[in-house]
């Protein structure tokens, strides 16, 4: 088979890619490993544990309504249910990516690709007894994802210990569960666990959860943890992991020495690797780094001529809206249009409980590069909404260019951050000031008007919260 262009890849990029490919005219294939298409995103990562993040949410709130006066029954868990709802989402949404595929005329093969040159893929299918495919193109899109990282000393073949594809496959709610890594994956995934009854414990080789995330933004959801989550040791390293045959024993050393804890099973969640080994990069011109990244321009074109690549393996941020860009901006780039990936903010979430997002410029950022920005806080103990939702433990943040009143980053926690942090994008991206949020008219009571008041602080002129004004006040 030849086509003009091959997307290696069935993810949110690869088939945001494929199909844009397609619209504008493009004979286009798109080569997944999987049986469906939807990558690591859909199958085994954003939109399942989105899912399941919703169960153990409307399990908190069940439990919140008691200082309202309502008082539910003990839930009763049904897991083959649940996994069942958990399944029938994926189908849907992979369901209706297939028929999408075949309504652009868009040509999809299954199986397990290797490149043999810069122009040449050979796909071996998953069946066995099938006779391999090669596919030879003028370009290449590689959209071929990343995996969960692997801890080799971790690595003990025991089914009692996890990686996030594990977790969400959901085989029992353990009595006990470990949690090793406090980033993102580990505390959405422990959450879950925590809300569907296990004892959850997360362990954290660094001072804080979410290394890198803004301390503000961290503290109500580490404050919020610590009571849902049996412990949360920082500064604590894994030293050895062992499967006694009916749970796994874990040594630990920390800031108290030495201990060792029993576990009924164990989650490592330390973060993901690309996919850029075994898929024969090494027979084209493509460019890889030290941690498996491959090189880009603007154009998201490699320095082989024939290949493009997008999303998780051409490096962070590692997340499917900036892989589904970037895949429009590569197809752009082969149709001849003057596309560029040059985004002012990429937004992130995390999706606990409260939720924390944020986008552009961030407090750690300031913080590295010595860059002068004015900080405004707006406290949700300060909203009508939050406190008619009982969660005032909410915080909403803006950085500003002093010189400017330019808006440079956005940041959010509490309930809704995720989708509220979408002002922020578009306010950044658009070189919106502090006064274009400040006037911009928000809806009341709602916690998105929290981005404005924000914005009125700045200028010490928000209504509900006292900033005495100076000289320095921006007027």
């Amino acid at each position: 088979m030849h086509v003009p262009v091959v997307v290696l890849g069935g993810g949110p990029g690869g088939y945001a890619a494929a199909f844009l490919a397609a619209d504008l005219g493009m004979q286009v294939a798109l080569v997944e490993r999987d049986e469906r298409l939807g990558g690591t995103c859909l199958l085994r990562g954003c939109i399942p544990s989105k899912a399941l993040l919703h169960v153990g949410r409307v399990l908190s709130e069940a439990r919140e309504m008691k200082e309202w006066g309502i008082q539910f029954e003990r839930p009763t868990l049904n897991l083959d249910a649940l996994r069942a709802r958990k399944d029938k989402v994926i189908a849907a949404l992979t369901g209706g990516l297939g028929q999408l595929a075949q309504r652009r005329n868009v040509t999809v093969v299954h199986g397990t690709a290797r490149f043999t040159n810069s122009t040449t893929l050979e796909v071996t299918p998953a069946a066995a007894g099938g006779a391999s495919q090669r596919i030879t193109f003028e370009h290449c899109i590689l959209a071929s994802g990343s995996r969960p990282a692997r801890i080799p000393a971790f690595d003990i073949g025991s089914p009692r210990v996890m990686d996030s594809t594990g977790a969400l496959e959901l085989a029992d709610v353990p009595d006990s569960l470990l949690v090793v890594g406090g980033g993102y994956i580990g505390l959405e995934m422990g959450t879950v666990y925590a809300e569907l009854g296990s004892k959850v414990s997360v362990v954290e080789l660094t001072d804080t959860l979410l290394p890198g995330a803004d301390r503000d933004l961290v503290k109500p959801l580490q404050k919020r943890l610590a009571g849902l989550l049996a412990a949360i040791m920082l500064r604590t390293k894994v030293v050895t992991i062992e499967d006694t045959g009916t749970s796994v024993r874990v040594s630990f050393e920390g800031p108290e020495g030495p201990s060792v804890q029993e576990f009924s099973r164990v989650l490592i969640a330390v973060g993901r690797r690309p996919n850029s080994d075994g898929i024969g990069l090494e027979n084209t011109k493509v460019i890889i780094d030290a941690k498996g990244f491959i090189g880009v321009d603007g154009q998201q074109r490699t320095a082989d001529p024939h290949i493009l690549a997008i999303g998780d393996v051409c490096g962070e941020p590692m997340l499917a809206h900036r892989a589904s860009h970037q895949g429009k901006v590569a197809v752009e780039a082969l149709h001849g249009e003057p596309a560029l990936f040059a985004p002012r903010a990429i937004p992130a979430v995390v999706f606990t409980d409260p939720e924390i997002a944020w986008a552009g410029l961030t407090e750690n950022d300031v913080a590295a590069s010595g860059r002068v920005v004015e900080i405004s806080k707006y406290p949700w103990a300060a909203s009508g909404r939050a406190h008619a939702l009982g969660r005032t433990d909410g915080l909403t943040k803006i950085l500003i260019d002093p010189e400017t009143d330019i808006v440079l980053g956005v940041g959010i926690v509490g309930p809704g951050a995720g989708e509220l942090i979408a002002e922020g994008v578009l306010a950044i991206e658009m070189g919106c000031s502090a006064r274009d949020l400040m006037e911009a008219i928000h809806p009341h009571p709602t916690l998105g008007e929290t981005v404005g008041f924000s914005a009125e602080n700045y200028f010490g002129v928000a209504t509900e919260i006292y900033r005495p004004r100076s000289e320095t006040t921006p007027r």
